[in-house]
């Protein structure tokens, strides 16, 4: 059971690397661990935010989306966010080892507020995590 406040991250991601990355990032910069959930594909991630066993989530702070995910593919989890009344104005940071300027193109086009490029920079990380106000500076 998570927490009623709204203080939750949901990092959907595949690769255990950038997993501890993005927790490390996190937990120098004062959030707590237990307040990041892992989603390691596409629909552990939709079954997250839309019902399935879990229904009773609270809406993330922010989620962090891998684009090259198993079972749904990352663009499609950020349409059907961008679609739903209840995750469309959650802000969403796109991650992506891609060298394809398109999928970034298709990212900010669904509605992605940021993007980092993979392996990620935990300090840049921290600083599109403060630009959005989501992180204690």
């Amino acid at each position: 059971m998570m927490h009623n406040d709204n203080d939750m991250m949901l990092m959907v991601e595949d690769d255990p690397a950038a997993i501890q990355i993005a927790l490390h990032a996190f937990t120098k910069s004062g959030v707590d661990e237990q307040r990041i959930v892992v989603a390691k594909n596409g629909q552990k991630a939709l079954d997250f935010l839309f019902g399935g066993a879990e229904s009773d989530n609270p809406i993330p702070r922010l989620i962090l989306l891998d684009l090259k995910l198993p079972k749904v593919n990352g663009l499609d989890v950020l349409k059907t966010i961008r679609e739903a009344p209840t995750t469309k104005d959650v802000p969403v940071i796109i991650l992506t080892n891609s060298d394809e300027e398109i999928d970034v193109v298709r990212g900010y086009n669904l509605g992605a507020n940021s993007y980092l490029k993979k392996p990620v920079d935990f300090i840049q990380l921290v600083e599109i995590l403060e630009q959005l106000g989501l992180m204690p500076k």
